[in-house]
């Protein structure tokens, strides 16, 4: 079947997904790749998961997920839709019953989980709930928690059997003529998760949350969620994403910003180019570089910055950077567009030379 995968990557071409609204974000349909985080916070601390959603709005966080696993929980959904003002998701496990009631309490989507939400019964009551008030569903789709008889067809948590479930449950929200539809196919396997959202691209027409789920802490889950997220943004594949980390949400939303920028699906916010060093390079670019980061960091000018080690990887392999700085002997010069505007920089000044020159930009 891997073969079968390639082809259809072969041929995908990049397709237009159904609009579907979540609040005040638009998914699919052409609308910008928006980013999404989850509240790690224990359900019942209502300041605390307040706190985390505020910081997570002020990262850059387009839609925010919570967890509804009691009844309880539902009075935090409700002071979050009072806090933020982004769209708040409700994610719900096991009881279809807590979809619907987080649908009467405002959410502005509801996640389920088909391989335990519940009998048909359960899905045509939240649909009907999310109907009666515009509200879309997200179909997530875990390849660690497939129903039983698919696993049993498929022998393993294939991409087939993964998008197997996800197709069956998009035809019983369409049997109820419910089509404000959001897919995931999530799997801590990057080859897995791709290869499963490359069969949905061709089979549905839905939006598609892409994922890489329990990718792991922030040096790991940053690398494969870069991987599998990265690799289908570039085919066109994907509308909205999520980076999971075992960290701090705010870093999920930094990496996510970060990924989009890098792809240039995103404006808004500094792009650092700078070279890996090598023999020629005669200033400590390494530390010169981690601080240009963080003392640019909230800057949000749409411009491109090269920090590089010697004249060879400066104004020349750099000229598409809108600036640069580039070293010599204990000293650099300053660039634009590859010209060079400053030479003889101390390397002490060359940082805060580069800095005071944005600031004029």
């Amino acid at each position: 079947m891997v073969s079968d995968f390639r082809a259809v990557i072969q041929v995908y071409t990049n397709k237009t997904t159904k609009r579907v609204n979540v609040g005040s974000v638009p998914l699919g349909g052409g609308a910008d790749i928006s980013i999404q985080s989850m509240l790690a916070v224990f359900a019942h601390d209502i300041e605390g998961n307040v706190k985390s959603a505020k910081a997570l709005e002020n990262a850059g966080c387009d839609i925010l997920r919570v967890s509804v696993p009691d009844d309880r929980s539902l009075k935090t959904l409700q002071k979050l839709k009072e806090s933020v003002n982004i769209p708040i998701v409700a994610d719900i496990h096991f009881d279809w019953r807590l979809a619907v009631k987080a649908a009467e309490c405002g959410a502005d989507k509801i996640r389920i989980n088909p391989g335990n939400i519940g009998d048909e019964a359960g899905v045509k009551a939240v649909a009907k709930a999310c109907a009666a008030r515009g509200i879309p569903i997200r179909i997530g789709v875990n390849s660690g928690s497939l129903e039983k008889s698919i696993l049993a067809r498929h022998g393993r948590a294939s991409a087939e059997a993964m998008l197997e479930s996800g197709l069956y449950h998009i035809s019983l929200l369409e049997k109820y003529d419910f089509d404000d539809i959001v897919l995931s196919l999530k799997s801590s396997n990057v080859s897995v998760m791709y290869d499963a959202y490359v069969l949905a691209a061709q089979a549905v027409r839905y939006p598609l949350h892409l994922g890489v789920t329990e990718a792991g802490t922030e040096s790991t889950g940053v690398i494969k969620s870069a991987a599998g997220i990265g690799g289908l943004l570039l085919r066109g594949i994907g509308d909205t994403i999520r980076i999971s980390l075992t960290d701090d949400p705010v870093k999920e939303v930094e990496a996510a910003k970060k990924l989009l920028g890098a792809l240039g699906m995103r404006k808004g916010g500094i792009r650092f180019i700078s070279c890996p060093t090598c023999g020629r390079t005669q200033i400590d670019l390494i530390s010169i570089a981690k601080q240009a980061e963080e003392r640019l960091a909230g800057v949000n000018k749409d411009i491109t910055v090269a920090i590089m080690g010697c004249v060879v990887n400066g104004p020349g392999e750099a000229a598409a950077a809108d600036i640069g700085i580039a070293g010599g002997k204990q000293c650099g010069v300053l660039f634009k567009k590859g010209k060079i505007i400053s030479s003889g920089i101390p390397e002490d000044r060359l940082l805060c030379t580069l800095i005071s020159e944005i600031e004029k930009m």
